[in-house]
């Protein structure tokens, strides 16, 4: 009589609880290892441009402030 009240719950568990955890478990697993989503990867696209925009503007406010003021950047590496 004691064995049933272990083998019950063992035997529900591994025909219901274990399958559905291994399930779930392997199809968190397969999304988080696929890498961006496509939503992700267009805005990772779109931060890259920003950031190459940026750079050259920097790029170009540099050279006119050389120009203009070649000691700026004495100053301000300090």
């Amino acid at each position: 009589m004691s064995s049933f009240f272990i083998a019950g719950p063992l035997i529900v568990f591994l025909i219901f609880v274990a399958p559905l955890w291994l399930i779930l478990h392997y199809r968190s697993k397969k999304k988080t290892a696929g890498g961006l989503s496509e939503d992700d990867f267009q805005r990772l696209q779109q931060l890259s441009e920003q950031a190459e925009k940026i750079q050259q503007r920097v790029d170009t406010l540099e050279r006119i402030l050389d120009s203009e003021s070649p000691e700026w950047r004495r100053r301000y590496d300090q």
